[in-house]
């Protein structure tokens, strides 16, 4: 289940033009399963209107007018119990202020302050603003407080200059609330490396072997592992998405510079999940010149890539995926054992509704104990959660 569905999020809105972004942060977040309440300060509603809110979240909006709630409990008492996390998006450098003072003196604030919920704070406004001594100094009183400062994004502003200071876009924002809301999940404290997308051996400096793994499924497993609490360390080779927010990501491109990457990135870590389509092969040669079509025929010579999981020694949880076309359980339990694995992951690339570029997977999880459990067609965020339920059981286990 992902941790946004049932969360309370209370979703405070400041006046800033960046507060149209908040509209598609609280329809994405409604989407997902969260129960968002809205504050507005008195600046944000000369921006959106209160009814744009109310018809995306299907609740009630609160603001300076409204100070009580529908079965009159004082609202920002209320707001600020039942809150699992609360939300500054856009943040003013005076709503930052007033956050870092402890000043009460509108809805949004004065939420905030009677909240033991953690806060998540995504500034926005013009460039000179949020460099400031004042509010440099106001944010880093927030985040010593446990505050999580979202980094404005760079581009165009409302004045029509270019810099940073742009809210960041909702997804990015969604992000930042996950991270937060899974501080303290069942991996806190713990560090999980996941290995996503695939590698490319070049035959000249223009063409190589590769494969056409997306990054979709281990994308999915470091936002997984992120959002349960863990320390996440992901080492990425060609894809198609980008890497989540909020975890350590290492680019790389050839199965040795992955080695390498991994062989940094697993040390003192408690689990290593191995989703990298990595390629088994590479030209004996690599040619300095692009290959011509006006020399004929071209024979290659293979060797093998290094065998990742034989490279990487250490005390940790150990789960692979194989990708297989035939003979798939015999195939999987093989490189089980082979490699002395804590679990794998099998699935079918033959089908096209799974693995390779598919936003769905459907994997057999079978454990060094000999157990399976099928996890049946579904999103690759859904196949990563269940992935990431068995990492949490195998180190509860140790």
């Amino acid at each position: 289940m992902s941790i946004l569905e049932g969360a309370r999020v209370v979703l405070c809105v400041s006046g800033s033009i960046a507060a149209y972004k908040a509209a598609e942060l609280s329809s994405k977040l409604t989407q997902a399963g969260s129960q968002v309440d809205t504050v507005l300060t008195k600046a944000a509603t000369s921006f959106v209107a209160p009814l744009t809110f109310e018809a995306l979240t299907a609740r009630a909006v609160y603001s300076e007018a409204a100070p009580m709630t529908a079965d009159h409990s004082i609202a920002h008492v209320r707001l600020g119990q039942d809150a699992d996390v609360i939300v500054f998006a856009p943040a003013t450098a005076a709503a930052i202020a007033r956050l870092a003072q402890g000043l009460t003196d509108d809805l949004a604030t004065a939420t905030a302050l009677a909240s033991p919920a953690p806060l998540v704070i995504a500034p926005a406004m013009e460039p000179q603003m949020l460099g400031s001594d004042a509010t440099q100094a106001n944010l880093r009183t927030l985040q010593e407080r446990g505050a999580h400062v979202v980094s404005a994004a760079e581009g165009r502003l409302a004045s029509g200059r270019v810099g940073r200071g742009r809210l960041p876009e909702p997804d990015v924002l969604l992000d930042a609330i996950r991270l937060t809301l899974g501080r303290a999940g069942v991996l806190k404290n713990r560090t999980v490396v996941v290995s996503g997308g695939g590698t490319r051996e070049y035959l000249d400096p223009v063409r190589f072997l590769g494969n056409p793994s997306s990054g979709k499924q281990g994308v999915a497993l470091a936002r997984a592992a992120r959002d349960r609490g863990a320390l996440v360390r992901l080492v990425l080779g060609t894809a198609t998405v980008e890497p989540p927010y909020g975890v350590e990501v290492a680019r790389v491109t050839t199965a040795d510079e992955m080695l390498a990457a991994l062989r940094n990135a697993v040390q003192g870590c408690d689990a290593l999940i191995m989703n990298a389509a990595v390629g088994d092969y590479r030209p004996q040669e690599r040619r300095e010149t692009k290959l011509k079509r006006a020399g004929g025929v071209v024979r290659l010579e293979l060797q093998p890539t290094p065998d990742l999981l034989g490279e990487l020694p250490g005390d940790f949880i150990r789960i692979g995926f194989a990708a297989e076309s035939h003979d798939h359980a015999a195939n999987a339990r093989a490189k089980l054992h082979a490699k002395e694995l804590d679990a794998i992951a099998l699935n079918d690339i033959t089908k096209s509704d799974r693995g390779f570029g598919a936003d769905t997977n459907a994997v057999t999880l079978i454990t060094a104990d000999g157990s399976e459990r099928d996890i049946a067609l579904r999103s690759k965020d859904e196949v990563a959660e269940a992935v990431l339920d068995l990492v949490a059981e195998l180190l509860a286990a140790r």
